[in-house]
């Protein structure tokens, strides 16, 4: 569990803040630490705003790197904090499609 009751520290641009960490959305690591001093401290609030980890890869190449710098600017441990919360890519099915599973033939 995040303490929300300490606050980061004041936001201070890095030279490497330009640095593309999840390469599927394009999402730098100044966009995550800026985040995180929004008030974002758990890595699920950090997937919904910023879209990390909901690319093509499913945070494959990025999830271990946005675990990381977000425990920086929180001064935690990295293995202190949740895991994302992971769902299975999902999109819209037509009725036939469904109805067709049920056993109807085309005849």
């Amino acid at each position: 569990m995040t303490d929300r009751t300490r606050k980061p520290d004041t936001f201070v641009p890095e030279p490497d803040d330009d640095r593309i960490i999840c390469r599927c959305e394009e999402i730098t690591k100044g966009e995550i630490r800026r985040a995180v001093h929004a008030g974002m401290f758990t890595l699920t609030e950090i997937r919904r705003f910023l879209r990390t980890g909901m690319g093509l890869c499913q945070g494959q190449t990025c999830s271990r790197l946005v675990r990381q710098i977000v425990a920086k600017e929180l001064q935690v441990p990295p293995d202190t904090l949740e895991p994302a919360t992971a769902r299975a890519p999902m999109r819209p099915v037509e009725m036939w499609v469904l109805a067709r599973e049920g056993g109807e033939s085309d005849a």
